[in-house]
């Protein structure tokens, strides 16, 4: 809805919005001439609005933000039955919008997975796992589990499958690490799978096999999708518990609007019915699986994309599609241009895999243009990152610009050649800043890729190129939780945002605040379709917002991984709520 029609024969100026007239009778609202419905006064609104103005007040009818300005204008428009709520100073902005998360994983791991932190060494994990199996029925049921770190693979006592073994030669054991690529399983499981020594390794993927030929019980990128695929399935009834827990803990960080980056046909059931039941809090844009191992086949994926508005409903979005095109850095998947490290297992000429080639990638995303779907590339490597824009090209050229602004997922590793080309294509560079600290991440991507691994995450380098940069956590890979305050601070700061120590990294790609805060909000509604009605606080969009302990500009820096929501709400609705007393 527009802001003009809720503002009735007043010849209202377009300056009372921001708070700037000074002689103009008071409003009424909304089409049917009532008073609105809400009034929030005395806040610190940040509206993300072209100008990042701050106002103090605001109205919403049906959801809808109707006037927004300074409090005198707007508690003016109360009518008897409008409810007024007096935030106290409290500073008010936008709902975050992640654009890369998992939330049937993570939903799934959080209420029925055996779980152990990434910071775990393999004897710890292997104590977690026996409690998780001997508090398992007394069957063969798979035991399920993760999130290992990949740095494990080089400490002195390596996951191998005999020590799962050890553990249960009866449940088939799968661990998923954290970057959720690879896999660490039993003898049980491979017998399972049907993986002997001799079964190829799949496109896109690895069989880890000792001097024997023997598999060690590690999968790499599509060996463990494959393997995934074949486990079990949960039922519908679970599948919707995972994602209200995955929804709870979104929403009570203040994410009001996400991106599911592989939804298969499966999930995309789960979130329609759940949504029926009226169970989805925030706004959901499901990303249809292309050519991926964890859909069913290439012909169901095919169809999904013809159908996808079959899915859809006013809070489920389905025009996106998600390509697979490299693995990650710390297992050597990442397709690079210049070659990793020397090691014992892949020499010194090795260069990661794309598992699309070049010519079918281009094919395959001028397809998916011309179908309307905004297409995410995970592409972690720079030799990834650049075939994905030649793709990108060719659907320009073929297609026309479509006006569709395609993603590149993880864009951490980008040659200073292929920076200008985000803008010039019109595609947005999605990054998760909570990864690029000093840490163990880190200390591992020295060993596979040398003096690179200090140069991750070139975000200012894009934005100064015209680029859009978007926001993904990619949970439950990687992150603790859907928590998006520890990156806003280390997109600031370049910092460890839970030790707040003084080390940084490629401190030159550091922003503002205010730029960060424009790609967790408004930049993440432009890709994903809806910047006309979310992403910022303005007359005429959806009332997404997010009330918080204390005012991020007005705070350290080191404080903002702190922050604490205190309410939000979606479409003027408050569906969540730290605390009753919290004004």
């Amino acid at each position: 809805m527009q802001a003009t029609q809720f503002l009735r024969g007043i010849g209202l100026c377009t300056a009372l919005l921001m708070g700037a007239c000074s002689q103009e009778p008071a409003p009424e609202v909304t089409t049917s001439g009532q008073p609105p419905a809400q009034i929030f006064t005395n806040a610190r609104v940040y509206t993300v609005d072209a100008e990042n103005s701050w106002q103090q007040a605001f109205a919403i009818s049906d959801g809808v933000i109707v006037a927004i300005g300074d409090n005198e204008k707007i508690s003016a428009l109360a009518g008897p039955q409008t409810t007024i709520t007096d935030l106290s100073g409290r500073m008010v902005m936008p709902g975050i919008q992640d654009m890369h998360l998992h939330p049937m994983d993570g939903g799934i791991k959080g209420r029925f997975e055996c779980v152990f932190g990434a910071d775990a060494n393999t004897l710890e994990i292997i104590s977690v796992v026996s409690a998780c199996v001997e508090a398992a029925a007394d069957d063969d049921s798979w035991i399920q589990g993760g999130q290992w770190n990949t740095n494990i693979l080089d400490q002195e006592v390596v996951p191998t499958r005999q020590l799962l073994d050890a553990i249960s030669k009866d449940h088939p054991i799968f661990l998923m690490d954290w970057s959720v690529h690879n896999a660490w399983v039993n003898t049980r499981a491979l017998e399972v799978l049907g993986i002997t020594r001799l079964t190829p390794d799949p496109t896109g993927g690895e069989i880890v096999r000792d001097a024997s030929g023997e598999a060690t019980g590690i999968l790499l990128d599509n060996a463990a999708y494959n393997a995934r695929a074949q486990i079990p399935d949960y039922t519908g009834s679970q599948r919707q518990e995972a994602l209200r827990y995955s929804m709870a803990q979104m929403i009570g960080f203040g994410v009001t609007s996400f991106r599911d980056a592989i939804a298969t046909s499966t999930n995309q059931q789960a979130y329609r019915g759940l949504d029926m039941a009226g169970g989805i809090p925030g706004r959901a844009q499901l990303s249809n699986p292309w050519k991926s191992a964890w859909s069913g086949s290439h012909d169901e994926e095919i169809a999904n994309i013809a159908d996808h508005a079959d899915n859809a409903t006013p809070r489920i979005d389905t025009r996106f599609a998600k390509i697979m095109l490299d693995g990650v850095p710390l297992t050597y998947t990442s397709a690079v241009l210049e070659p990793y490290e020397p090691s014992d297992q892949y020499g010194d000429a090795h260069f990661g895999d794309l598992m699309i080639e070049a010519e079918q990638l281009a094919e395959d995303v001028a397809y998916l243009d011309a179908q309307g779907m905004t297409i995410k590339i995970h592409a972690t490597g720079d030799r990834a990152v650049r075939v994905a824009l030649d793709a990108i090209a060719h659907a320009r050229t073929v297609n026309g610009d479509s006006g569709i602004q395609h993603e590149i997922s993880h864009a951490e590793m980008i040659h200073p050649d292929d920076i200008p080309r985000f803008a010039k294509l019109n595609t947005a560079a999605e990054m998760c800043p909570i990864l690029w600290y000093p840490g163990p991440a880190v200390d591992t991507m020295r060993m596979t890729l040398g003096e690179r691994a200090e140069q991750f995450w070139p975000v200012k380098s894009l934005l100064d190129a015209g680029a859009e940069v978007i926001y993904g956590s990619d949970w439950p890979a990687v992150v603790p939780d859907t928590n998006p305050w520890p990156g806003i601070e280390a997109m600031v700061t370049r910092a460890d945002p839970y030790s707040n120590t003084a080390e940084t990294l490629w401190k030159e790609q550091a922003i503002d605040l205010a730029t960060a805060i424009r790609i967790f909000t408004i930049n993440g509604a432009k890709t994903g379709k809806h910047a006309d009605t979310t992403g910022s606080l303005e007359a005429g969009k959806q009332a997404d917002f997010i009330v918080l302990d204390r005012n991020i500009f007005e705070v350290p820096i080191e404080e903002v991984s702190d922050v604490q929501v205190l309410h939000t709400y979606v479409a003027g609705e408050e569906v969540y709520r730290a605390d009753a007393k919290a004004y």
